[in-house]
């Protein structure tokens, strides 16, 4: 009979190649139109105990194909490090992976990759970072799945029976000003406390 390492290994091999081919998937949309065929995927562990949600890519995660690339991602590296979180342990995505298309006609196609980016890394929990992402996490229809308040900010929220939920304020906007760094922190620390009372594997 296996270990409870060997199986681990399994599901993340299936993982990893669930998600190299939703990425190849992505990378080769045609459900909009592209005038310049640049998607985002996502980027970190195929089994992350933490998925962070951001809704649209910036230029600088256009550029490398990549979510979180950049300063968003510098900057989460930094807070997740101040709440000894191993970065390690996390999944960072969009919702809308399309960079050029028109937005309407994205935001429309896109969650279904983020449905199936959640049914590959089942995380623990879930970051949302701002309220288009509630509202996208809150259409995808996810079996079993709570509906997630947008106003309680920086609150563990149960999604499903298996994953929690923190909502906190888009990253992007967050960074360009003192005050809104400090409001992202203050909700965005709360991950830690719900990261130190996960019982040890």
């Amino acid at each position: 009979m296996p270990g409870t390492d060997e199986i681990y290994e399994r599901y993340l091999a299936r993982a990893i190649r669930e998600i190299n081919t939703l990425g190849d998937e992505i990378a080769n949309c045609h459900l909009v139109d592209h005038p310049a065929h640049a998607a985002v995927i996502g980027s970190g562990h195929p089994l992350a105990d933490i998925m962070l949600v951001k809704y649209r890519p910036q230029p600088a995660e256009i550029q490398e194909g990549v979510a979180f690339f950049g300063r968003s991602g510098a900057a989460v590296l930094k807070s997740v490090r101040r709440l000894g979180i191993d970065p390690l342990l996390i999944y960072g995505t969009n919702c809308v992976k399309c960079s050029d298309a028109d937005p309407d006609a994205a935001a429309a196609a896109c969650p279904l990759w983020l449905a199936r980016e959640l049914a590959i890394v089942e995380p623990k929990m879930i970051v949302a970072m701002g309220d288009e992402v509630v509202q996208t996490l809150n259409d995808l229809g996810v079996a079993l799945a709570q509906p997630l308040d947008p106003n309680r900010i920086g609150e563990i929220q149960r999604f499903t029976p298996t994953t929690d939920a923190l909502v906190v304020p888009d990253l992007d906007a967050s960074l360009n000003d003192e005050e809104s760094k400090r409001r992202f922190w203050h909700a965005f620390k709360a991950l830690g406390t719900w990261y130190d009372a996960l019982p040890p594997y």
